[in-house]
């Protein structure tokens, strides 16, 4: 009754149909209490499950709002208590010890200190979340680790454009929608969702934009457009204010850092490259200041050696020297209140079994236990597989069955996040891959379109799809339209990669070549602009997913029969392109590769193993795609007549060839539709 009652005086406050919403989240009534997230969250989700929409969307922006409301009150209460007399905590050691005292002495006088400063720090907080949130402050609105990641990954935004969508608030929805894909690029149906807005007569380009960005960032972002087209005098302000700014973040950031253990486990990684060019750009025809910001650059990174060269070049310009030059106040006050904070958190990791991550690679040394030192560096030079490729790691069961010179594996299936994954170097040379471009380019100004009609892809129309089967190689090597080294060496390759994928995945039993299919995807020019769909949807290469339920079924009209998949790269001068995995989902990315010349991707074929291609938005990418599989009835008819075809002599004069066309099937009638078992609606089967 109490849920049916909130539903409807929620319905009450909405505003009747038609009227325009305002943009982005309200803030709360002054002096009204949020209510709790968490229930709120639940019961938008019920009501959007129950096609409720009005409810939906004010149950969801009430549970935005109570969310904000509540960090607000607990940042503001931190703030409080942290100028509260007697409850800031010691930054530093208040004295050096005596030479004879020792490290006990210097403990014994700071320890005190820092008790009595926490003790009074929490009966402030105690008191000001009582006064604030009411009766059990901030506790009364603590929240699972599930729930703090879904609002981390923005996804109430993902129900809000739905019902938006579904009330006809196109502009409501598109904002929602930017808003959500903004914290995950990689969403392939809000790729698709944000094509259709685009598309939309009723949605303009300023909808588009993101409920949540922090202001200094759109100041930050002003200001380098200023600078990029050389008008520093106007970038100046935009980027003293995004710095301003973004100091006024860190303390909220401080303050929301104090707070139950459990509360801080977000596993968000941010980049900590080093801000040397903003400052250096805020004092642009300002040489004293242009000194202050390298100078404080150089509080956090003191043997950068771009900033040492720069502090040189600045003072050689002023002419004479200037004594009173420092570095920035507002900087040395953030770097002294960071450096006695760690000073505080490494004290609580060495001795109060705390963990702590340094998220800052400019922390001195000095402010580190010795016994941590070692861990910490372990640590910081480490790197995930996307940022450093790990060293090759040879594989003696694979290797010496190959006998390959210069063939590495690259990333084994752990570090694609999956099973049955591999990414191979070396395995073309760049004259090979030359030849084979060659090859592929004379057979598509030949006309040779292996069944694909028009300058269309059968997947994107933003794209012209060519493809070239090895029989087809070898009739037009024959009739003299592309050389003959061309076709020889497409076979010869798509060997190679059979050896070489069977080696690797199936050492213990022969896997056949079912189909092999020299590929090129190119950017059609003046069809890219806000281009939101993919080079190749995602899907399976035996059997026919079903994202929804995670389901693949091996049943016609998938190729049930394959069971490795190979995509051997050719080149890397084109824009987007990169193959990438999901989970069976087909949203979650889980690895992305970057085609290079002679890299080959291999995979089981199956659920397994779902992938799409990114679009291609600039130039053409080429590659030899290739299927295998265990069955000997599938193997590839066409390799053996090419390899008998290229063998021949060369044919009289008069002697006609045979006419055949080795075409793949063509779209009409390989995309057929599949209906679902359960009577869901019919879903294309797609061939890469």
């Amino acid at each position: 009754m109490l849920r049916l009652l909130r539903w409807l005086l929620l319905l009450l406050l909405l505003p009747p149909p038609g009227s325009p919403e305002p943009p982005g989240l309200a803030p709360l009534s002054p002096g009204a209490a949020p209510q709790a997230p968490d229930l709120l969250y639940a019961d938008g989700l019920r009501a959007y499950s129950a096609g409720a929409w009005a409810p939906a969307v004010a149950l969801l922006r009430e549970a935005l709002r109570s969310r904000a409301a509540v960090g607000r009150a607990r940042l503001d209460c931190r703030a409080r208590c942290a100028a509260e007399p007697g409850a800031a905590l010691p930054a530093l050691l208040p004295a050096v010890p005596a030479p004879d005292s020792g490290p006990a002495a210097a403990r014994g006088a700071w320890e005190p200190l820092l008790l009595r400063a926490a003790l009074r720090r929490a009966e402030c907080l105690t008191q000001c979340g009582a006064r604030r949130l009411g009766p059990g402050g901030a506790a009364r609105f603590r929240v699972g680790s599930a729930l703090r990641d879904a609002f981390r990954r923005r996804e109430p935004y993902n129900y809000l454009q739905r019902a938006y969508y579904q009330l006809k608030k196109l502009d409501l929805a598109a904002a929602a929608a930017h808003t959500f894909f903004v914290a995950n690029p990689t969403h392939l149906q809000m790729r698709e969702d944000m094509a259709k807005y685009r598309r939309m007569s009723g949605v303009r380009p300023q909808s588009f934009r993101d409920l949540e960005t922090p202001p200094y960032w759109a100041a930050y972002d002003t200001g380098l457009e200023l600078l990029g087209r050389q008008e520093a005098g106007l970038a100046l302000p935009w980027l003293e204010e995004a710095l301003q700014e973004s100091l006024a973040q860190v303390e909220s950031c401080r303050a929301g850092c104090e707070g139950p253990e459990e509360q801080q486990r977000e596993e968000e990684e941010e980049g900590t490259g080093r801000q040397g060019g903003l400052y250096e750009a805020i004092a642009v025809g300002n040489l004293s200041q242009a000194v202050e910001n390298v100078l404080s650059v150089l509080l956090f990174y003191p043997e950068d050696e771009a900033a040492r060269k720069a502090l040189d070049q600045y003072r050689a310009q002023l002419g004479e020297p200037r004594p009173g030059l420092r570095p920035r106040e507002d900087i040395q006050r953030f770097v002294l209140r960071s450096l006695g904070e760690k000073r505080q958190l490494y004290y609580a990791v060495e001795h109060l079994g705390a963990s702590f991550k340094d998220p800052d690679p400019w922390t001195p040394a000095a402010f580190i236990p010795e016994a941590l030192r070692e861990k910490l560096r372990e640590d910081q030079e480490k790197r995930p597989w996307d940022h450093e490729p790990p060293e090759p790691k040879p594989l003696t069961h694979w290797k010496d069955v190959l006998l390959m010179e210069g063939v590495t594996l690259t990333q084994d299936a752990r570090q694609l996040n999956g099973s049955e994954r591999a990414v191979l170097d070396g395995l073309l040379t760049p004259a090979e891959c030359g030849v084979l471009l060659q090859l592929a380019k004379d057979a598509a100004e030949a006309g040779a379109r292996s069944g694909y009609r028009g300058r269309r892809s059968p997947h994107t129309p933003h794209e012209r799809f060519e493809g070239l089967t090895v029989l087809k190689a070898a009739q037009l090597a024959r009739a003299g339209t592309v050389g003959s080294q061309g076709a020889q060496l497409l076979l010869e390759v798509s060997e190679r990669v059979r050896t070489l994928t069977q080696a690797y995945f199936s050492p213990d039993r022969p896997l056949h070549l079912s189909f092999t299919h020299l590929v090129c995807r190119s950017a059609i020019e003046g069809e890219q602009a806000q281009r939101m769909d993919l080079s190749h949807p995602v899907h399976a290469d035996n059997c026919v997913l079903d994202p929804d339920t995670g389901e693949c079924w091996r049943e016609p009209p998938a190729y049930t029969y394959r069971d490795y998949s190979g995509l051997l790269y050719l080149n890397d001068d084109f824009q987007g392109g990169d193959l990438f995995f999901t989970e069976p989902n087909a949203l979650t990315v889980t690895a992305q590769v970057r085609p290079r010349c002679g890299r080959l991707v291999a995979f089981s074929s199956g659920v397994e193993n779902p992938h799409g291609v990114w679009a291609v938005t600039r130039g053409r990418r080429c590659a030899l795609a290739l299927w295998h599989t265990w069955a000997p009835e599938h193997r590839e008819q066409e390799w053996t007549e090419a390899k008998e075809l290229l063998q021949e002599p060369e044919k009289e004069e008069g002697e006609e060839m045979p006419g055949r066309d080795p075409a793949p099937e063509p779209p009409s009638r390989r995309l057929q539709r599949v209906q679902d078992k359960a009577g869901k609606a019919p879903r294309v089967r797609e061939e890469l």
